[in-house]
């Protein structure tokens, strides 16, 4: 059965040597133990893999499919499972899923991320460049490396929930300050960056435990509390969503409470200055009738009706500072 070469990394400038479906393939071998990890496989790369590995037709589909929920798929021969994790997508400025296909076997793991997954590349050079590293986890089978990769990606999810937990604090502290509408705004982002995650998490979490069940052949019996902590990690991630999703409706609610206090500030200022120009207006425009008055065209008569005017307004005013109302 053919296989597909292993790819060494190039010098800085160097060019790539090879087809286009090698050109990010890494692959390392130790203690019997393959890892081949490659980003955003294309047609040609997935072919070569499933001959070289013997897998499903189905399941190369599935790699090359853009829409994919998680799932598990077992054969007697090897376990496919597809996984989703949040990543920050700067085009959109919104959080992501970003899907991990992954083939285990009883001497092989192959990570096949559709985008570059962090925490995934930076343990692999770890183990590239740290062969005590390799040789002693290479060494614990296919399903101890396994653990690691997923161990490292729900610890890569843990701040980012950190930086939705600091956006909501960042939010209440505006709140009081009288921006309205930036905090309607940033509620919003963070409001959508929580759904996208439970979106993520959600159906992750009934895949991650039957995963736990359908990884026992490839582990001893004793170490399976290694995806129990998995499994734990992400019921933490839910936890917090689900009291974020709580704290932001929270939030919304007082944000919605203090606008409607200060739109109702605002209306009571004005309708106060309209209540006290009324009697005033009426004062004015019955002596401004074209009739005639006591004391029309005297200078004693402006005075008493200016006189009139203020004393009618301190005892409106007046009124109101009794009643609460000013």
């Amino acid at each position: 059965m053919p296989s597909l070469p292993r790819i060494r990394r190039t010098r800085p400038g160097a060019l790539p040597v090879g087809a286009r479906a090698e050109r990010h393939a890494l692959e390392l071998t130790a203690s019997g133990l393959t890892w081949l990890h490659f980003d955003r496989p294309d047609q040609h790369a997935a072919d070569l893999l499933a001959e070289r590995f013997g897998w499903h037709a189905l399941d190369v589909e599935d790699v090359l499919s853009k829409r994919q929920r998680p799932k598990i798929d077992e054969y007697p021969e090897y376990l496919f499972a597809v996984l989703h994790f949040p990543v920050y997508d700067k085009a959109i400025q919104r959080l992501n899923a970003a899907e991990l296909d992954l083939f285990l076997g009883p001497d092989y793991l192959v990570t096949l991320p559709n985008v570059e997954l962090l925490p995934v590349t930076r343990l692999f050079h770890r183990c590239e460049e740290d062969d005590e590293l390799r040789e002693d986890l290479f060494a614990k089978g296919s399903w101890r490396l396994l653990y690691e990769v997923l161990d490292d990606l729900f610890d890569y999810c843990f701040p980012i929930l950190d930086k939705i937990g600091h956006k909501l604090d960042t939010v209440e502290d505006q709140m009081f300050e009288g921006r309205a509408e930036d905090v309607v705004r940033d509620l919003s982002n963070v409001k959508q960056e929580i759904i996208s995650y439970r979106k993520i998490i959600k159906p992750e979490r009934s895949t991650l435990r039957l995963l736990e069940r359908r990884v026992e052949r490839f582990l001893p019996h004793e170490l399976d509390l290694y995806f129990d902590d998995i499994v734990d990690a992400a019921e933490r991630i839910w936890d917090l969503l689900d009291n974020y999703k709580e704290v932001v409706e929270a939030l919304e609610s007082t944000n919605e409470s203090v606008i409607s206090h200060r739109q109702n500030d605002v209306l009571r200022l004005l309708t106060l200055i309209s209540v006290t120009m009324l009697p005033l207006t009426l004062i004015t425009g019955v002596f401004g009738m074209n009739v005639l008055y006591p004391g029309e065209g005297t200078s004693g008569a402006f005075w008493i009706i200016l006189g009139a005017l203020v004393l009618t307004l301190a005892s409106m005013l007046g009124f109101f500072r009794y009643k609460r109302w000013l």
